[in-house]
């Protein structure tokens, strides 16, 4: 898919990869961004910056999704793309508290059930789309010190691989973000974390790497492209990789 013409809509657009998502999208010529956030304040800089729209949404609520969608059909137009992207990440592991656990599967996970939920039949209806939905390299691998992140990032990649094989013949295309670190507030003052393993890169190369993956229409978007080979090590010998974790577990704990 081409970007040019589109209409779309992008949560968690107040900061991060959200930000640089609308305003490279906006370079490549896309009819409307929308911005959408609970942060509206943010949501409404970023729509200055790349000419777009704003809208407070808070994705933890089936309701402000679905009114999201809703609004932006019936002011903007048909949604082309939809960006699934807010996200949030908590320490710890099963001892974490139940509402922490709640909240990060709402929003990791079950906002990308609503969106689909409630945009998949309209983009049936009129022969296709594209849903892009933010996950992590942590979906495919793991994450050190967060049970919580790793599990809801394992289950967005998992929808996303359902959404692909069960609507690709509808014409609608999937596509899964999976990057390990970047610099947002996400990652702010952990710098040196296990998942900069690899190295911290910027939001705007995340989003560049978005533009290939779409136009490509590639299922796996890895803007760290060493992930593929982790993931290649992992399904070649999973005893063996379960061991390497361990090793970087104790490292990070020590």
């Amino acid at each position: 898919m081409k970007l040019k013409d589109r209409i779309i809509v992008i949560t968690g657009a107040a900061s991060g990869i959200g930000r640089a998502m609308a305003i490279r999208f906006a370079a490549e010529g896309a009819r409307r961004v929308v911005c959408a956030d609970v942060n509206l304040a943010g949501a409404e800089q970023t729509a200055a910056l790349c000419g777009g729209v704003a809208f407070r949404a808070d994705v933890s609520k089936e309701e402000d999704i679905r009114v999201l969608i809703e609004a932006v059909e019936a002011q903007q137009g048909p949604i082309d793309l939809f960006c699934s992207n807010a996200g949030i990440g908590i320490p710890g592991g099963e001892e974490a508290p139940n509402d922490g656990w709640q909240r990060i599967w709402d929003i990791n996970v079950m906002a990308h059930v609503w969106a689909a939920r409630h945009l998949v039949p309209r983009m049936k209806a009129r022969g296709g789309g594209y849903l892009v939905n933010t996950a992590s390299a942590a979906g495919l691998l793991s994450q050190i010190g967060s049970a919580p992140y790793a599990v809801t990032k394992h289950a967005a990649v998992g929808l996303a691989e359902w959404l692909a094989l069960t609507h690709g013949d509808d014409g609608i295309r999937v596509s899964v973000l999976c990057p390990q670190a970047v610099r947002t507030a996400m990652t702010a003052g952990n710098e040196e974390g296990v998942a900069s393993i690899d190295g911290m890169i910027e939001p705007e190369a995340v989003a560049e790497a978005c533009v290939k993956g779409i136009e490509a229409e590639d299922f796996l978007i890895l803007p760290h492209p060493q992930v593929l080979d982790y993931m290649r090590r992992k399904s070649a010998d999973y005893n063996r990789w379960i061991g390497g974790m361990r090793k970087l577990n104790r490292a990070y704990r020590s």
